[in-house]
């Protein structure tokens, strides 16, 4: 009983992990939520207002959110740093972005994305060779999805107050020793200022993204064996993704500010459980805003995400992702901190547990 416990529960997660593996690794078709490490968000204020920036980004993290964005950025230099906790910390999540004006029409901007789980144990080696548990044969490794993006922008002269850019982004996924992928995909965007309002299109993957997985069977040991077939070497496909938002910034009394912003966002891998669903496009809109006092301290809120769930009761209500954060801003230094997945009671149930977002930027004249 002692050893074949161990043995049966080892067995058990071996093909837990392979069958998590095989839709991934061994697509024909264009999976959903393809590389979708790249849609969580970056940037405390983003996330404060409910990942609603689009035609609003207009520092570092605009590499990420639209690349068209850093051409507005009001200092020559600027970096973002970023770190989250997932899952009550079993997911970290962290990003670095640096963005500079080669002149008044045009800028360059870099940014690093690392979204992974580490310290994952596995226990392929736990049965040693005389049949007894051996917790020195237990290693360690880590799942994580990484991204490298290079960010062009440039104003057009001939029209006032547009402006594009573009990514050129690099992916790396591993999952520890077991398997890989490489990734090259290409963004574009566009943003547009006028009269007050701001106008804004991000089309991700627009040539769509190519994810070469490589399995290493050579590190499937032990009682591995016994669980069949492994994943074999496969492309996977990401599908296009287009955003469109827009918001306006209103001057209130007493040196108050307030911005409103709202977006769309389009999928097109498949139907999603979005407020607007269908097998061709699916719409999932996102609305923010942000109190701004005297440049110096701000308050924001967000809701996006809407959602149809089902209640232990079979009946259906939609449910949507709040979020909140507040920000500081004091001599080129930014401090933006955002609070996502609100605990919200609903129907006697609690929602996901609050995430805490981190992020410091600075812009240097």
């Amino acid at each position: 009983m002692p050893y074949f416990f161990p043995r049966t529960a080892l067995l058990l997660g071996l093909g837990l992990s392979i069958a998590a593996l095989t839709p991934a690794l061994a697509q024909t078709k264009t999976p959903k939520y393809s590389n979708e490490f790249l849609n969580v968000g970056v940037g405390g204020r983003a996330l404060g207002m409910g990942k609603v920036q689009v035609s609003l980004a207009d520092d570092a993290t605009a590499g990420y959110w639209n690349p068209a964005g850093l051409v507005n950025q009001k200092t020559k230099y600027d970096g973002v740093l970023m770190h989250s906790e997932l899952f009550s910390g079993i997911v970290k999540n962290d990003y670095a972005g640096f963005s500079m004006k080669l002149d008044d029409q045009s800028a360059l901007g870099a940014s690093i994305i690392r979204l992974g789980v580490d310290d994952i144990a596995n226990t392929q080696n736990l049965i040693n060779e005389y049949g007894y548990i051996d917790y020195n044969n237990i290693r360690y490794f880590s799942v994580a999805d990484y991204a490298v993006l290079l960010s062009y922008a440039r104003q057009i002269g001939s029209i006032e107050g547009l402006q594009v850019g573009a990514n050129a982004k690099i992916i790396y996924r591993n999952i520890g020793d077991f398997a890989d992928a490489w990734g090259f995909g290409i963004d574009a965007g566009v943003q547009y200022r006028r009269n007050g309002w701001q106008l804004g299109l991000m089309a991700r993957d627009i040539t769509t993204t190519y994810n070469a997985w490589t399995i290493h069977p050579e590190s499937f040991e032990g009682p591995s064996a016994a669980l069949g077939t492994l994943p074999k070497n496969s492309t996977e496909i990401t599908l296009p993704l287009f955003i469109f938002g827009g918001s306006r910034l209103v001057k209130l009394p007493g040196e108050f500010t307030a911005l409103a912003a709202l977006d769309m966002e389009l999928s097109t891998d498949g139907q999603r459980n979005t407020l607007v669903s269908s097998k061709a496009v699916n719409l999932d809109p996102r609305a923010g805003l942000e109190l701004g006092y005297k440049n110096l301290v701000y308050l924001r809120g967000g809701v996006g995400n809407a959602q149809q769930v089902q209640s232990f009761t079979g009946s259906e209500t939609w449910k949507v992702q709040p979020s909140l954060g507040l920000g500081v801003a004091l001599s080129g230094l930014r401090l933006d901190m955002a609070l996502t997945r609100l605990a919200v009671e609903k129907l006697g149930q609690r929602s996901q547990p609050t995430s805490i977002i981190v992020s410091l930027g600075y812009g240097i004249k």
